[in-house]
């Protein structure tokens, strides 16, 4: 009898080809079984994290709510005498609400302009073919390298020339040469995720170019609009370096510019300094609010193609 008769049927049936396909198919290795080491070393890192970003908003609103002298103290304590003061001597004995509604005009018509323009030239980029649209598009993105610092000479000089230093429109124009741009290329991307042959069946029905934007191509592009209105209201609303160089006027400050003046060289005022931060951060949050939902698949749409 020859030795391969002599080995036992397990043995026998215990292929190497086997051994191996059935290590190739066995399933990965599931989210619950991670080590207990492991997971607590997640859980530690994601708590560190949100710490850290958490730690600054929630110092700078409980500062707003301490007295003057709270607040100078060599000793930190977290909470103590707790006020409302900072923000009654803000919104009483200082600009700050002709401020803050300066802001409100410049962000709100910088967010129509910026998404007009940005909406129409993306929508060109997308769906026509014309003389230098690569090149167009090679500016939009170069744009993008430059600093806001460097832009604001040649910008301030155009605005001195048209007599338009120390107005709210210098400020609109300015902020959406910087938000343009990159919108309009990211609703490029996006209008390219929309199916052309929508176009085609509303140009049979009898609509042109403009009507067929407005009408059909638009209405789907919520996510891609709320994105560029959320990016150039906030461009708008929290800028400081345009505002100090093209206002001179306090009463035609906007919040960026206004609030530098609680800052002097040598007695800065925390109190109003964090009681206005905080004020600031409510209409973007509101913003934010209305268009979280449409956030990320606005984000995120505008890469799956071109």
């Amino acid at each position: 009898m020859s030795a391969m008769s002599s080995m036992p049927p397990a043995a026998v049936a215990a292929d190497p080809a086997e051994s191996v396909a059935t290590t190739r198919t066995r399933p990965p290795r599931q989210r619950s079984q991670r080590s207990v080491l492991a997971s607590i070393g997640l859980h530690a890192t994601l708590i560190v994290a949100t710490f850290c970003a958490l730690f600054p908003i929630l110092w700078v609103v409980l500062s707003s709510i301490k007295p003057p002298s709270e607040i100078r103290r060599t000793e930190i304590q977290v909470f103590s005498s707790p006020t409302l003061d900072n923000y009654e001597r803000l919104l009483t004995s200082t600009d700050f609400p002709t401020w803050f509604l300066n802001s409100v005009v410049v962000a709100a018509f910088t967010m129509v302009f910026g998404i007009a323009m940005s909406a129409t030239a993306g929508y060109a980029l997308s769906r026509f073919n014309f003389p230098g649209k690569r090149g167009l598009m090679w500016v939009f993105l170069l744009t993008q390298m430059f600093p806001v610092a460097i832009l604001i000479v040649p910008i301030y000089t155009i605005m001195a020339n048209l007599g338009l230093i120390d107005t709210k429109p210098s400020l609109i124009i300015a902020y959406c040469t910087v938000a343009v741009p990159f919108c309009a290329w990211m609703l490029r991307g996006y209008f390219d995720t929309i199916p052309r042959e929508l176009d085609e069946a509303a140009a049979l029905d009898g609509l042109g170019p403009f009507a067929t934007f407005w009408r059909v191509v638009l209405p789907l592009a919520r996510p891609g609009i709320a994105v560029t209105a959320f990016y150039t209201f906030l461009t708008a609303w929290g800028e400081v370096a345009y505002a100090i160089a093209f206002m001179q006027g306090s009463d035609h400050y906007t919040l960026g510019a206004g609030l530098q003046t609680f800052v002097p060289q040598f007695s800065p005022r925390w109190d109003l300094l964090t009681a206005g931060a905080v004020l600031i951060t409510v209409p973007a949050a509101l913003v934010f609010f209305f268009a979280q939902k449409h956030l990320v698949a606005g984000l995120t749409a505008g890469g799956t193609k071109g």
